[in-house]
Order: C-alpha cells, then structure tokens, then sequence
C-alpha cells in the first residue's frame, strides 16, 4: 500500500516538475450539412500565454474585459496556424466561438459548403510559438471513417484520405 502512494505521489510530482503541451483538433465531415466541424482543446492557460504575445491588452481567457477582442484574438490565430487543404484545395476556417471547460479551451470553426471530402491536408503550427515541445493531436472524420495523427513540434503537415 505504502509502495502504491509512494509510485503515485511520485508520478505527481514529476508531472508539475515536466508539464506536457497537447492540443487535441478534431475534424469532421458532416455530410448531411455539407461543413466540415473543427473543434479545437487547448489549455487556457497555454492558450492565453500565446495569445499575450501578439497584443499589448492584457487578457484573461477566464475572464475576460472584453469579450468581443477574445474572440477576434483567438480566431486570427487559429486561422493563422491551422490551414487546411479538402480534396487539394485550400479552404477557409470560419470562427464561430469558444467556450471554456475546466482548464481547457474549445474552440468552433468550420467550413460551409463541403460535399464531400476525399483527402483532408493539415497545415498545424499550433502552439509551436509557445512550446517547442507541443504535440498536436489531429482526429478526423469523413465518410464513415475514423482516422488519427499526432504532430510533435517541429511537424507541421499530416494527410488523410478516404
């Protein structure tokens, strides 16, 4: 038993002694209303430190001054460091909100007018300017297949194909 608490105690402390930095983006095809769903996990916390670094403003993802420039602040740089490519062609992110969840940020973005989707490309530099040791974990959905990919910093391209 002593043996147990030790292993675990010790297993804590090594976890605040060695932080991860994981995003988790996941992708699906909704072909009854032809978009294509992005939702975005990030840690508050990471998120926020990254966005402070393109703004002079203040801001506090928890709680914000002002809302309306959170938005716009998390919006630009999702769309700046996730670019997608669907059946070889460039396709544009539109940001629908956030919401927060415990430590951790969804994030909505999505893509009108998607019919279908034979190949997605995953252009991801999320977080690479905060954390050299970001792991970004892609799941994506399209045509009653499920499909996974995990990009380590400096990795930044993955592809799938249905």
């Amino acid at each position: 038993m002593v043996n147990i608490l030790v292993q675990w105690m010790m297993t804590g402390i090594l976890a605040l002694l060695h932080p991860f930095y994981v995003s988790v983006i996941e992708i699906n095809h909704n072909a009854k209303d032809a978009t294509v769903e992005v939702s975005v996990r990030i840690f508050a916390e990471d998120l926020e430190k990254t966005l402070q670094k393109y703004t002079s403003t203040k801001l506090d993802i928890l709680k914000p001054a002002d809302n309306a420039f959170l938005e716009k602040q998390i919006g630009t740089y999702l769309t700046r460091t996730i670019r997608l490519k669907i059946n070889g062609q460039p396709v544009t992110l539109h940001y629908l909100g956030h919401e927060i969840q415990k430590e951790s940020v969804w994030s909505y973005l999505e893509v009108p007018k998607t019919t279908d989707v034979k190949k997605l490309e995953i252009d991801c530099t999320l977080l690479y300017d905060f954390e050299k040791l970001q792991s970004n974990l892609i799941h994506v959905k399209a045509r009653n297949s499920d499909k996974s990919y995990k990009l380590d910093y400096p990795k930044n391209y993955a592809a799938f194909e249905f």
